[in-house]
């Protein structure tokens, strides 16, 4: 009698992890919180921090400047300018995270190496913070950067077109002012595009979030900018924020929209922006690519 061979049988998987949204009806609060904590899954995130913190003062201090240049009335209205050498090359405008209520864009300058490096100019944009804003408040303040920026960008030495970019929190208000006028492309890292689990978590005792905001400032609940637009994410993130990169690329998919999907090999939610360091990072190559570049 013939023996079977024992082969196999072909599986095809997604091995990403699963949502655990998909239960969230069954979660505690301490679950809950911990589909969104970044800080608590990864291990080294508070010398990941101190040692961007550092980075940041020391660029900052070595490039004093376009600092402080205030867009509005708020202590916080204020952006951070690294020109280019050339006045006419593209300016990255970084939006940092925090939840909307934790960060600054001081902390963030260091990320202004690889564009630099690159030939880019670049803009660090600050916005006031929950809970003395709302997050309609905020966009809104991000709106008020990017008419700033249009308007006396060219007195500053920036002329060329503007990428917006943001990360983790930033990477929602970056898909959400994809559509203003200013903004050429967009690259959105890290982020999280659907309100409505975070109103059910700690995060929302200071965002307060309404039910009009949940639809108006999710993302994944609005129409799809026809603009060019790079999701991006590292691929060891926590799943929520991995799955919310991918459920946005493919609502943008479906609608014929530019932009890829970008998993950033070995990253997680802190070490991702490492590829802004250099000016061969990929998230630098993926800024030049959506310009054609």
């Amino acid at each position: 009698m013939v023996q079977a061979t024992g082969n196999p049988a072909f599986r095809l998987e997604d091995p990403t992890p699963a949502d655990p949204r998909r239960r969230w009806a069954s979660l505690d609060p301490d679950a809950r919180d911990a589909c969104y904590d970044n800080t608590r899954a990864v291990a080294d995130s508070a010398q990941q921090v101190a040692a961007r913190d550092a980075a940041s003062a020391a660029y900052r201090a070595a490039h004093p400047g376009g600092l402080d240049r205030p867009y509005g009335p708020g202590a916080r209205n204020a952006i951070d300018l690294y020109p280019a050498r050339d006045a006419g090359a593209p300016c990255l405008v970084f939006l940092h995270g925090g939840y909307w209520q934790r960060g600054a864009r001081e902390l963030f300058a260091c990320f202004a190496q690889g564009p630099n490096a690159a030939g880019w100019s670049v803009a660090m944009v600050g916005y006031t913070l929950a809970p003395e804003a709302s997050l309609t408040r905020i966009a809104a303040e991000i709106g008020s950067a990017l008419d700033w920026l249009a308007a006396q960008g060219p007195g500053h030495g920036i002329r060329g077109p503007l990428v917006l970019a943001g990360w983790s929190a930033g990477g929602l208000l970056t898909a959400l002012q994809l559509g203003h006028p200013a903004v050429a492309a967009g690259l959105a890292i890290s982020g999280v595009y659907d309100l409505a689990p975070i109103r059910q978590t700690s995060l929302n005792d200071k965002l307060h979030l309404t039910d009009a905001e949940i639809e108006a400032l999710s993302p994944l609940r609005l129409p799809v900018v026809e603009k060019p637009l790079c999701v991006a994410y590292g691929t060891h993130e926590l799943p929520a924020l991995i799955h919310d990169a991918r459920n946005l690329h493919a609502l943008r998919a479906a609608a014929h929209a530019p932009g890829p999907l970008l998993p950033v090999p070995g990253a997680e939610h802190f070490s991702v922006l490492d590829a802004l360091r250099r000016p061969d990072g990929i998230l630098v190559r993926a800024a030049h690519a959506l310009l054609g570049g």
